[in-house]
Formats: structure tokens, sequence, C-alpha cells
């Protein structure tokens, strides 16, 4: 592990949510976010363009080479509060590269101003657009981190419930899928974690689910049975307080016939592959992540 990549890494994310206090507005909060997480472009020369993914706003972000009939449709995290293609752009332009496919990153409604269940409307939106658009479901991959693990594995569940078909794979890192915030890692990796703690997680929930039942399978994707789902590759950090969310949902998954592969990195921060740019880590689970797309996208 190159630890000094890591220290840089951790230095610049404390350095950022550190700064937050009550008087810091959202619209300012969501701003440091996207610039903090786009400080480095990846540098791979993807284009980009913005379309209309059956009313929801999405990019098409294609790296060189990569192929238009295999899709990664791109869930990004961010509490379900922050977050945005710019946050995102430099993982996604990775994993269209490394995975060789088209990567569909569609921009869903955020809380508190669309609280549950709109993420999961514009999630299930944009897959119904891309079977639209004469996408095979062989062909596509659902991929997502954080709360956007959470959420990709919510639209999967909504697929089945919705006899829709479901896609060729899917990859989550860190995802986080109890939004009871039940896990014995919120407390026992507290002081390992550098910038994922419980309170957070509560003010998050308290936006994204104001009213709604903490335990709804499709808020809290722990508790939904994801007997049918395709095979699915998670990645999480050694030191994450939400470790214990992917190993829970691993077995749940496993427990329910679906082929799970569990990647625990160790030493590795909350999605620290959002910084594979300048974390060979990073960089090293990226390209395993793709190489799990590409196996199952045919």
């Amino acid at each position: 592990m190159s630890q000094r990549q890591l220290d840089t890494v951790i230095q610049d994310i404390q350095g950022c949510f550190g700064a937050w206090n009550t008087g810091t507005s959202l619209s300012q909060m969501r701003e440091e976010w996207d610039a903090l997480f786009s400080m480095h472009p990846s540098g791979i020369g993807a284009t980009r363009q913005i379309v209309d993914a059956g009313g929801v706003r999405a990019e098409w972000i294609v790296a060189p080479g990569a192929s238009d009939e295999r899709v990664v449709m791109y869930v990004h995290g961010g509490g379900y509060v922050f977050g945005s293609p710019r946050s995102h752009g430099a993982l996604a332009e990775q994993l269209s590269h490394d995975a060789q496919a088209s990567v569909l990153f569609f921009d869903y409604r955020l809380a508190p101003e669309h609280p549950f269940p709109a993420a999961i409307e514009d999630a299930l939106g944009a897959y119904r657009w891309l079977l639209a658009q004469g996408h095979s479901p062989k062909r596509i991959a659902i991929a997502g981190d954080s709360a956007g693990g959470g959420l990709s594995l919510s639209t999967m569940v909504s697929l089945k419930e919705a006899s829709l078909p479901q896609p060729a794979c899917s990859v989550l890192m860190s995802p986080w899928v109890d939004l009871e915030c039940s896990g014995e890692t919120l407390i026992s990796k507290a002081a390992e974690d550098p910038y994922v703690q419980r309170d957070m997680l509560a003010q998050l929930v308290g936006m994204y689910l104001p009213k709604g039942n903490v335990r709804d399978p499709l808020a809290s994707p722990l508790f939904a049975d994801l007997s049918g789902l395709p095979p699915t590759l998670i990645q999480v950090g050694s030191r994450e307080t939400l470790l214990d969310d992917a190993v829970r949902v691993a077995g749940n998954a496993r427990r329910a016939g679906v082929t799970v592969e569990l990647d625990i990195c160790q030493g590795m921060i909350h999605v620290f592959q959002l910084f594979c740019v300048r974390l060979d880590e990073g960089r090293a689970a990226v390209e395993r992540l793709g190489a799990h797309v590409r196996r199952h996208t045919g």
C-alpha cells in the first residue's frame, strides 16, 4: 500500500469536511464536495455527451475504444444529498476505459429537495430508457458507490418487482445498504474511518427519508429479498465504518442464491476508488471492476 498517497488523500478529505459547520449552506457543501472529488482529472480523454434519459438528466461518458454496445449504468454516491457527474467523472472515465464500456451517468434528483423514492424512480427511468434505446440487458452492468451502491441494489430489486430483465451484473463500491445504521463497524471502526461517521449518516437519513421506514427494503436493501439478482462484485475498505454493511449484504445475497464476490481491501477507506487517479490501490480496484463487467457482459 502506498501510505503517502493515502495520507494525502485523507488530508484533503478532512480539510474539506472539517471546514463545514452549522453556518455552511447545503449549496456550498455540494460545491466543495464536487471540487474535492474532481480536483484530479483522469487524463483518459473520454468524451461526454449530455442526454435526456427518459426524463432524467444524464451523460454518456465514453473512453477511447470503449464499446457502444456494452453499457455501465453508473449510480453515484454522496448520501443521496451530494454528488454529480463532476464529482465522479474521473472514476466513471476510468471505469469506461477498464470495462471497455460506455458509461451512462444519470444525475438523479437529490434530497432533501427530492426525498425517497425520487432517486429510485429516476434510476428505473434511466434503465427503462436504455432498454427502449435497444440496449440488451445482457450487455448492461449497474455500478454504484456508497449510497449509489445501495441505490443500485434497490434498483435491481425494483426491476424484479416490475418484471423487467436484470442487468448482466453489478459492481458495488462501499455500499450503504442499512439506513437504520445498525452495523457493528459503525462503532468499532469509528476511530479508523477518516470521514464516514454515524452522526453524519443519521443527518443524511433525515434528509433522504424524513418520514419513512428505515427498514423499507427499497431504502435499505439490506432488508430486501435479493433473490434473482445478477452476479455481483462488492469492494469495501477494511477501515470503513460501513464495512459491516458490505459484509452483511454480501451474506444475504449469497443465501438468496446470488453469485457474490466480496473484496475487502486492506487499509483502504470509503470509496477509495474515487481517488483512482492518485491512489495505486484505487486504480487497481477499478481494473478489477472493469474485468468483472467485461466477463459478464460478453
